[in-house]
């Protein structure tokens, strides 16, 4: 079982692979022993980069299982456990721990806006129904609800609640949760182009989209960081600068699949409301991939 320390470095917030509009189930396991090879830190399966929202709830459980076994106890696994409805985080959240995911991440409750107290009790609830740690995921531009320093706080009291994956964009929230909560509350970067300056605040890693594309270089920017080697992180930092922007011009997740289907992992196949990246977005992504040392 991991303990709350090994949540650090690069973590994968991992794509689902599809195949003709079905979960491509070698596909994922593939995925998964590669990220492993390049130097991943973890694994962050059927979060919004997994395509949770268009899974189905037997869909989401087979992923979560899926990444488990293949990735067998090498890296800790975050399994995505997120719902605007506290029943279904809840379900979704106990099914993790019995699949031997090593902590859940459940993101603040997006669309039906709820206030400090609701959300308090949202993630208590979590907390209450099962036994591993919870990674708390603040994205107020995705959820239009901010969770504050202070309802932070009163969270981390509870057993399972260990830190938060912080996609505010503000840089100043981590010193403010570092210091309401000390050292030990996990704190990881939700942005990739941030989490180099994230980390020089006292964050602990980053939940990446692009080290779906870039694993290595994600996991030896981190490695670099964390051993406190700024300089080097800073060279990995401006080969990477590029892919950042580049994966996130059109949706993500997209972008991460297309870049995995130039370096031959994954079919580009995404859900809709969501689709394949443009033409002209596909090419500022190889050129960046190019840039990075990924492709020829």
């Amino acid at each position: 079982m991991a303990t709350k320390t090994n949540f650090r470095g690069s973590l994968t917030a991992l794509v689902t692979p599809f195949k003709n509009g079905a979960l491509d189930e070698a596909g994922l396991r593939e995925l998964v022993n590669w990220q492993i090879e390049q130097g991943s830190h973890g694994l962050v399966p059927v979060g919004t980069t997994g395509e949770s929202p268009t899974l189905s709830h037997e869909e989401h459980n087979k992923v979560t299982e899926w990444c488990v076994e293949e990735a067998k106890g090498r890296v800790p696994v975050i399994a995505g456990a997120g719902s605007n409805s506290t029943r279904e985080a809840v379900a979704l959240a106990k099914h993790a721990e019995k699949a031997g995911a090593d902590a859940v991440l459940v993101v603040t409750p997006y669309y039906n806006k709820p206030t400090q107290e609701g959300m308090y009790h949202h993630f208590k609830a979590v907390n209450d129904a099962i036994g591993i740690p919870i990674i708390i995921y603040n994205i107020p531009p995705r959820s239009v609800v901010d969770l504050s320093v202070e309802t932070m706080t009163r969270l981390f009291e509870l057993k399972n609640i260990a830190g938060v994956k912080d996609a505010t964009a503000n840089l100043a929230r981590v010193s403010q949760q570092r210091h309401a909560m000390g050292p030990d509350f996990i704190q990881l970067s939700g942005e990739d182009m941030t989490a180099l300056a994230y980390m020089a605040a006292g964050g602990h890693g980053c939940i990446s989209v692009v080290a779906n594309v870039a694993p290595k270089p994600c996991a030896e920017l981190m490695s670099a960081v964390m051993k406190g080697d700024y300089a080097a992180a800073l060279k990995i930092q401006d080969r990477l600068t590029p892919l950042h922007d580049a994966i996130f011009k059109e949706p993500g997740l997209a972008g991460a699949k297309h870049g995995l289907k130039l370096l031959g992992r994954v079919q580009e196949e995404v859900r809709l409301p969501l689709m394949t990246v443009t033409p002209p977005t596909g090419k500022i992504i190889r050129d960046a991939m190019v840039y990075a040392g990924l492709l020829n």
